[in-house]
């Protein structure tokens, strides 16, 4: 009966320092394999490197990689709906989608600029202080005052293109892109001169 009890209790032993040593580290991401999949898969809408391309698909250089994996998680699972995303995403992995936003997240981002000089002071005005008598809060309150964003939860704005950035705010007015409640009540609240005040001023924030 000792030699039993001896035996169960250096395997319980043996489980609580399993259980107390810290989990392996997900693996680094490959920033060449990440590459090869812009080159590849992502080149003809975004560029290359995710630079300024064409002004309906956003500038992916200096984004969160946690925020571009969510992206890509849920246009492959259908939460964010967009019929050309979503069959992009369809053919990546998990790794893949880490080694790619990884990729673009290593860029510097090139400044933008604001195109309307009429409704800039509109735009900071809503950037920076929301539009109170409709409970509309302050972007800068979750995107920051630089438009730097916070890893995973909210993306960098700041220099995106201006159009990218009207049509998103539209569609979530809308109904049309729904995986940010926050955004769809935000958007709700304004109309079209003031989403594409901010949107232009967002487009020259640096």
């Amino acid at each position: 009966m000792k030699t039993v009890a001896f035996i169960l209790s250096s395997l319980m032993l043996a489980a609580a320092a399993h259980a107390n040593e810290p989990a392996a580290a997900a693996a680094k991401p490959d920033l060449a394999k990440g590459g090869a999949i812009s080159a590849q898969t992502c080149a003809a809408c975004h560029t290359a490197d995710g630079s300024r391309g064409s002004p309906a698909n956003p500038i992916l250089q200096g984004q969160h990689p946690e925020y571009l994996v969510k992206q890509l998680t849920e246009f492959k699972s259908g939460k964010r709906k967009n019929a050309i995303m979503s069959g992009m995403a369809a053919a990546l992995t998990e790794e893949d989608m880490r080694n790619v936003a990884a990729f673009y997240a290593a860029k510097t981002a090139k400044p933008g600029f604001a195109k309307n000089k009429d409704t800039v002071a509109l735009g900071e005005k809503i950037y920076r202080g929301g539009i109170a008598d409709r409970n509309v809060p302050a972007c800068a309150a979750c995107h920051g005052p630089a438009g730097s964003g916070i890893p995973a939860q909210y993306p960098r704005i700041a220099g995106q293109h201006g159009d990218y950035i009207e049509a998103q705010m539209t569609a979530f007015r809308a109904g049309l892109r729904g995986n940010a409640p926050q955004m769809v009540a935000i958007a709700a609240k304004m109309n079209d001169k003031e989403i594409k005040a901010v949107s232009d001023y967002i487009a020259g924030l640096r």
